[in-house]
């Protein structure tokens, strides 16, 4: 196996604290419910959710789309649901990587159905050359081109998702 670092653990961690100071911006400090997208999302939220406040609700939604493959299969089911009630509250959902789209705006849709006060997303990665759904995420960590990347909450299979850094998985 082949592998380039992208992203070190170092320039990881300082975009997540940029980032979370504009969600702090942006969202103030009031009902604010953190929706991690499992399994992939739940390293980049972890480390989010620390940057932002105390007060905050975290929750997460399965989904899947992907069935071990590096390709997604282009249909996205929703394994298990929120617990938490989300009315009118500020909704900031959290994924490791933005692709097709197909995900982020089922969950998006899904979510919105609930009635909450606000809806912001934000993922690590954004891969708009393989954007198929018209979605963009309000908060992402970097923009890559069309690499197969791991580490950091990303697997090949059910490993690497332990790496502290992103790679280019060859």
């Amino acid at each position: 196996m082949k592998s380039k670092v992208l992203f070190s653990e170092e320039v990881i961690k300082k975009r997540i604290s940029e980032i979370a100071k504009s969600i702090k911006k942006d969202l103030g400090y009031d009902d604010l419910v953190v929706i991690a997208l499992l399994r992939g999302g739940f390293i980049y939220a972890s480390d989010l959710v620390r940057k932002l406040r105390e007060n905050i609700i975290i929750d997460f939604i399965t989904t899947s789309s992907y069935d071990n493959n590096e390709y997604s299969s282009g249909v996205v089911d929703i394994l298990s649901d929120i617990r938490t009630n989300v009315e009118n509250k500020n909704v900031l959902i959290v994924d490791d990587i933005l692709d097709s789209g197909r995900t982020l705006l089922k969950v998006k849709k899904h979510i919105e159905s609930k009635n909450p006060k606000n809806i912001k997303t934000s993922v690590l990665l954004d891969k708009k050359s393989r954007r198929i759904e018209n979605i963009e995420a309000d908060y992402v960590g970097f923009e890559i081109e069309d690499y197969f990347v791991v580490g950091y909450g990303l697997n090949y299979g059910e490993y690497f998702r332990n790496v502290p850094y992103i790679f280019i998985f060859e």
